[in-house]
């Protein structure tokens, strides 16, 4: 693949330093244990995204907040490294990143999260200029004013749009209209709303799906949902699982834009391969070292 073959895509949204650490069980009040394993890496929604299309051979630029407290030399390394584009919008920023602190269960794959938002910030406005090329944008609903107008611009320039719908926020509604691909985890919950699909549609979303971890995907075709079987595999750790879904899809759906109800659900059986092959390491990095 030539540097002219790779799909350009963009990633708006939160960024976090993700420490994560894996135990033989948690912890009790007031006990220690010691973790069998650790990693540190940059995470979040949109950043797990970005360095998954980044794997799969896409061009990632990343639109977040890092700033430039020491502890944000890692999350620079890390993007460096991953061949995702950081564009920082709170560079001049001196307070500590977002951090996530992540136990991992070694016996289940399930995990513990702590971590902050990033919503106290202040961003700057980036230059959407940056959007001339690019063949996919994906929001994480994280940094409202960002996600929204970096959306408004990509329908404008023509360009598909997908939101990462892992829960409901406040912002939802004003971004609905402006996009095309929504996949949404099954805690997605609009208020007072029992036909999640449906609601999705009535605001103009043409496609969309409801993922549930191991079981199959729902895709809606317009009209009812089918649901598609995602594949199986040992879980070791499931973090990032649901970012790393949506990273690949944007490539797929960026490379079969403009979608048929077929590319669709070739696209989203793409993403969950990958997802799932994820789930099969420790941690949001190793599973991209393996064959």
């Amino acid at each position: 693949m030539t540097l002219s073959d790779r799909v350009r895509l963009v990633f708006a949204g939160l960024c976090t330093l993700d420490i994560l650490q894996l135990v033989a069980s948690y912890p009790a009040d007031n006990e220690k244990v010691t973790a069998l394993d650790q990693t540190v890496a940059a995470g979040g929604p949109a950043t797990n995204a970005a360095v998954t299309a980044a794997c799969l051979g896409a061009s990632a630029t990343l639109l977040t907040a890092v700033g430039r407290h020491p502890l944000a030399a890692g999350i620079h390394a890390d993007l460096a490294s991953s061949g995702v584009k950081l564009i920082d919008l709170a560079a001049d920023d001196d307070g500590p990143p977002s951090v996530s602190s992540i136990v991992v269960s070694a016996g289940t794959g399930n995990r513990a999260v702590v971590s902050t938002n990033g919503a106290a910030r202040t961003l700057s406005t980036p230059d959407l200029s940056l959007l001339a090329g690019a063949q996919a944008v994906q929001v994480d609903g994280h940094y409202p004013e960002i996600a929204a107008a970096v959306l408004r611009e990509a329908r404008r320039l023509g360009i598909p749009t997908l939101l990462d719908a892992g829960s409901w926020k406040p912002v939802t509604p004003s971004l609905l209209p402006l996009l095309d691909v929504v996949v949404c985890s099954a805690d997605f919950r609009p208020p007072g709303v029992t036909d999640v699909p449906a609601f999705l549609a009535a605001h103009g979303v043409r496609w969309i799906a409801i993922s549930q971890g191991p079981a199959p995907i729902l895709r809606w075709t317009g009209g009812d949902l089918r649901p598609q079987p995602v594949p199986s595999t040992k879980v070791v750790d499931t973090l990032g699982a649901g970012d790393v879904l949506h990273g690949a899809l944007t490539s797929a759906v960026a490379r079969r834009w403009p979608l048929t109800d077929d590319t669709f659900a070739e696209s989203l059986d793409e993403a969950a391969a990958v997802a799932s092959r994820s789930c099969a390491s420790f941690g949001t990095r190793a599973w991209m070292r393996k064959p």
